[in-house]
């Protein structure tokens, strides 16, 4: 029986930091993207096409304002995505928004009793494609899959057409 839900937003604060900072056109070292590439907030987003290397990679062309013209297509996903999130910081913000004031508590008792987990982790993530992963006990949901109404700022953010919380709890329903 699940007792306790935690939302993980390191990655997302990382991130956050690094928006905020290109944007102000200001370097980042190297060092910077290569320790949150590493980071086990970052794991599940990586595979044949996408890893630590590309992660730093396409950021650090961000920042140099270069282009990614050898690039696998999950490296060019990642890319554009954060460019999206470079060309208004508002938006951002009312995508995370919810994500920092997300409570889960009401929620853990529609889950099911015979979920063998006590505590789970929801850790949001800037990934490429997919929409989210459930490994064991945690929970991961790629950030840029997070929608906002851009013409109705007091619309609910939402993942998948569903709002966030009923979204999250769907989802951590399957956990086994």
């Amino acid at each position: 029986m699940v007792k306790q839900i935690n939302v993980n937003i390191k990655a997302l604060e990382s991130m956050l930091f690094i928006w905020a900072t290109l944007k102000d056109r200001q370097k980042i070292a190297d060092e910077f993207y290569i320790n949150l590439a590493a980071s086990p907030e970052m794991q599940v987003a990586y595979d044949e096409d996408f890893d630590q290397n590309g992660f730093r990679k396409v950021l650090s062309a961000i920042s140099n304002n270069e282009l990614m013209s050898v690039a696998s297509q999950k490296e060019k996903r990642f890319w554009n995505n954060n460019m999206w999130m470079l060309e208004d910081l508002s938006i951002t913000e009312r995508m995370l928004a919810p994500i920092k004031t997300l409570n889960l508590d009401k929620g853990r008792a529609l889950l099911p009793e015979t979920i063998p987990y006590q505590t789970m982790e929801v850790v949001f993530y800037p990934g490429t494609t997919e929409l989210c992963m459930l490994k064991k006990d945690k929970l991961y949901i790629n950030f840029f899959k997070v929608n906002v109404n851009i013409f109705d700022e007091e619309e609910e953010a939402k993942i998948d057409g569903k709002p966030i919380a009923d979204f999250i709890l769907k989802k951590l329903a399957d956990a086994r």
